[in-house]
């Protein structure tokens, strides 16, 4: 009887695993991201050169110090690209969003032992976060940190060396995959450590009664006995008190599992791993303080706090938990918690971190609902294992699922990996024909630089923001000695700046811009500056989105 059981759970994850592959595809993006084309350009530095030679950054005109804080994935991305172009990027993009989806139901079925409630969140999870799919390292990093939680449960439960070895891997894997990630590995391991400290707050009462019932006997004194009696009795009255509270649908569970003392050496091992990277030793342990002292995060979009308004699916996830959590008789695990409210507040404060709360939260509350299903309904999930599994089950789900996946998918059949109107195509062809690209110091913005990258275009500044602040530019450790050339570009685009004014600080030579920008009709009327591209019909015909302008050399001698 229980390996009929095990076989129809096997062939349910199958079943699951198949049609997730099948969703998964057609949530996979092809249009490509604004930094996966100076991702291809680095990969590519990095094959031809190494790491260790490079003191200034190769890629814009400024003389700024750099390092590679994705320096395996760039590297990964350039050698897929190699063999398959952007057809490749795409192609490997669709299989980690694959993996993605594959780990966070494996991890929820894991946590909540339920694998029909797994399935259904997992597919909503995914849903959920295509804005968040893209050929960058992040896509790499969301499988790794649900495998980190995975790992960190089973050696929970068994203490085996090889998932502490796992668990070394993992940080080996991230540091040198997405550095400015690194840190929230960590993270992950917080709340497992404060349910433990919790715990032993939870006992500490006990220990202390105990400790004076040994005492009274060693004293032997008259009425030890009723007094180590009334003691017992305290600890007795302990254990109802605690008794209770775990009976109570509202509080909070706290376990304690003494593993974690193993778990804690471990920690200590996968922190080593920060010198283990070709960027330098310091370099892993100070990046994201680096990146978070910089003023990107007031600017940039993904930075910025949550816009609950326009964030309904958001929401609508948030308020699903909220509802399970409150009104339904379940207990929630105070680590669990922790991860809720850690990540929900991270998410609030800066919206590229809603992705990290769907991606650590989804088995959390398959796990709550999963709960519900045990307490109200103890056989629903094995009727439903069996339902999807018999043949007709199999039929009607996979229908759905692939009538969905048809729906997500048809528009990308046409879809193109980038086009003009996001970045400047044409412009930078006319740029290589026909300027001295590698001796001019070209002013552009920022959504656009990585792609000029990818052309072997210097620029002023790209989507790798973090260099082009003073906080992380700086040479001599001084963030005032440093170019605030993020904020220099902002305040141009926006015209909160006069613009030949810091053409001037930079020695500008030629410009580019959006057709439609206020600093575009700015240089319009402006004599010093002519536009060069584009003059003629077809270039017009063929580019509505960019124009060039050059600064006209002035004869100093004429005007004397």
């Amino acid at each position: 009887m229980e390996n009929n059981k095990k076989l129809t759970r096997y062939k349910f994850h199958v079943v699951i695993a198949i049609l997730l592959i099948i969703y998964c595809i057609s949530m996979a993006p092809k249009g490509l991201q604004n930094d996966t084309f100076y991702t291809i350009k680095v990969g590519e530095y990095i094959a031809q050169n190494g790491i260790g030679n490079l003191t200034t950054d190769p890629f814009s005109w400024h003389e700024l110090p750099y390092t590679f804080p994705h320096w395996l994935y760039d590297l990964s991305i350039f050698g897929i690209y190699s063999l398959g172009g952007m057809t490749g990027i795409y192609i490997s993009t669709i299989i980690l969003t694959c993996i993605l989806g594959l780990s966070i139901y494996f991890t929820s079925n894991k946590i909540s032992k339920n694998a029909p409630v797994s399935a259904l969140i997992t597919f909503i999870a995914m849903y959920l976060l295509q804005p968040y799919l893209a050929a960058r390292a992040q896509i790499v990093t969301f499988s790794l940190m649900v495998l980190t939680i995975y790992l960190i449960e089973k050696f929970l439960e068994n203490a085996k060396k090889r998932y502490a070895v796992g668990l070394v891997a993992l940080s080996l894997l991230i540091v040198n995959l997405h550095m400015a990630v690194w840190p929230f590995f960590f993270v992950l391991f917080i709340p497992y450590f404060f349910e433990y400290v919790v715990s032993l707050n939870i006992f500490t009462f006990d220990l202390i009664l105990k400790a004076k019932i040994l005492w009274q006997r060693y004293r032997a004194k008259d009425g030890y006995e009723k007094r180590i009696a009334e003691l017992k009795e305290k600890i007795e009255q302990n254990k109802q008190k605690r008794a209770e509270i775990q009976k109570n649908p509202y509080k909070i569970r706290v376990t304690r599992n003494d593993n974690i003392k193993k778990l804690f050496w471990v920690v200590v091992i996968c922190a080593c791993m920060g010198i283990f990277t070709p960027t330098g030793l310091t370099t892993p342990y100070t990046y994201l303080y680096k990146t978070m002292s910089g003023n990107t995060m007031q600017v940039i979009n993904e930075h910025l706090p949550l816009d609950l308004a326009s964030n309904q699916d958001f929401v609508a996830f948030f308020v699903m938990f909220i509802v399970v959590l409150t009104f339904i008789d379940i207990k929630i695990d105070l680590k669990h918690l922790c991860y809720y409210l850690g990540i929900l507040y991270l998410a609030l404060n800066a919206r590229r971190q809603v992705s990290m709360f769907l991606v650590i939260c989804t088995p959390i509350l398959a796990k709550l609902i999963g709960e519900i299903f045990e307490k109200y309904a103890p056989k629903l999930q094995e009727d439903l294992i069996k339902i999807i599994t018999n043949f007709y089950g199999k039929v009607i789900f996979a229908t759905i699922v692939i009538i969905i996946s048809i729906q997500e998918f048809k528009p990308k059949l046409n879809e193109q990996y980038y086009t003009n109107q996001d970045y400047p195509i044409y412009a930078a062809e006319w740029i290589k024909e026909n300027l001295d690209y590698k001796n001019i110091k070209l002013f552009n913005e920022y959504n656009y630089g990585s792609y000029l990258i990818y052309e072997g275009i210097p620029v002023m500044i790209d989507s790798r923001c973090d260099l082009y602040t003073p906080q992380y530019n700086t040479k001599t450790g001084n963030p005032a000695d440093g170019q605030d050339i993020f904020m220099d570009v902002q305040n141009v685009a926006t015209g909160d700046a006069k613009y030949n004014e810091v053409f001037d600080q930079y020695g500008i030579t030629h410009v580019i811009t959006y057709s439609d920008s206020s600093l575009n009709k700015k240089l319009k009327s402006d004599s010093d500056y002519k536009k060069i591209y584009p003059t003629t019909l077809e270039q017009k015909m063929q580019d509505d989105r960019f124009v060039i302008y050059e600064k006209i050399e002035k004869d100093e001698s004429v005007e004397e």
